[in-house]
């Protein structure tokens, strides 16, 4: 174990993992009820790259989130209750009902907000960043990028993106200024290897996505998005990097077990495609390497899942119980 991942370091990304996993699971389930409305993604064996990345923030950064944003959310430190309580449209959500599953924010932790709009986050990111630069403050914004329909941006100053969003001229734009105004800024590709239904390589001619940074002298660096601690030690190395020097750009190469939405039968991939890639289950994987090197028990693992449960088990009941927003304040928050 090397020196800086901590025991509670380990627990920490253990645990939101696990989190991060049944929260999805159980969102799914819930949709199939009739009792979330409007559309979801789900991001579920994508864990590692939220997980890994923003435990390697400080309290002080920002985070973009994409419309496969939940994990992202719940590893900055969310209130799950309330997340939960968003996605079944009620006024004790986050976006008290009124944003859903696409729309996750909080202000005091850091989370700006997710973005439905492929690509959207990226030029506000980018702005999130301009503004800690010109106060002075050592924070960093992360941005996630997802896949979208074949495009898709998302975050910046900590940016993650995926490889859909790569194809934005907003997010070319955003790289130009970022890079122009040597803003303190980590753009983060997710590339779960499908935009919506199409694969990459029906969509690129050079896959290597972390060529995108290139022709505005930004430095890329590629990683096994289901690694949590190759993950965590790239942007731990990144953060350090933009504080310093500017933006920098990580491409984390993961797989979106679940479908690209709620409605999606998987009709464009074999089952043998999305098996081979369970057998890489991030949080399996990191089960194993805590296990062979004794770190934790097995009890302790099963224990921490367990714990897990019951947390979603009571977000689930506390947006099940909570009000429906009254038609009263709908055109509250309405800026225009």
């Amino acid at each position: 174990m090397k020196p800086e991942y901590s025991k509670e370091l380990l627990a920490e990304m253990w645990k939101k993992l696990n989190l991060a996993r049944e929260f999805e699971t159980r969102v799914q389930w819930l949709f199939s009820m009739g009792l979330v409305h409007g559309t979801t993604h789900l991001g579920i064996g994508e864990e590692a790259t939220a997980v890994g990345s923003i435990l390697a923030l400080k309290p002080q950064d920002y985070v973009f989130g994409t419309h496969r944003g939940h994990s992202q959310a719940i590893a900055k430190g969310i209130d799950i209750d309330h997340m939960m309580a968003e996605i079944l449209a009620k006024e004790t959500g986050v976006c008290k009902g009124k944003g859903g599953s696409m729309h996750i924010m909080a202000m005091d932790k850091g989370i700006l907000g997710a973005n439905g709009i492929v690509g959207g986050e990226i030029p506000i990111a980018t702005g999130a960043a301009y503004s800690a630069k010109l106060r002075g403050t050592e924070q960093v914004t992360l941005a996630f990028f997802g896949d979208s329909a074949s495009n898709e941006r998302d975050r910046i100053t900590a940016v993650f993106y995926g490889d859909g969003a790569s194809h934005e001229g907003a997010c070319f734009e955003a790289l130009n200024l970022a890079a122009l105004w040597k803003l303190p800024i980590l753009f983060v590709c997710i590339n779960n290897t499908y935009g919506m239904s199409t694969p990459i390589a029906k969509a690129m001619h050079d896959t290597d996505l972390s060529k995108r940074a290139y022709p505005f002298g930004i430095p890329s660096k590629t990683v096994d998005g289901n690694h949590v601690l190759e993950v965590y030690d790239a942007v731990s190395e990144a953060r350090e990097y933009v504080l310093e020097n500017g933006p920098m750009m990580v491409v984390e190469n993961t797989y979106r077990i679940s479908g690209h939405s709620k409605s999606d039968g998987n009709l464009y991939r074999s089952k043998e495609e999305i098996n081979a890639w369970k057998e890489k289950c991030p949080i399996k994987a990191f089960r194993s390497y805590l296990a062979e090197r004794r770190l934790f028990t097995e009890e302790e693992l099963d224990a921490a899942v367990k714990e897990a449960a019951a947390v979603i088990d009571h977000a689930v009941e506390y947006g099940k119980a909570s009000k429906n927003p009254s038609v009263d304040d709908v055109f509250d928050d309405v800026y225009a």
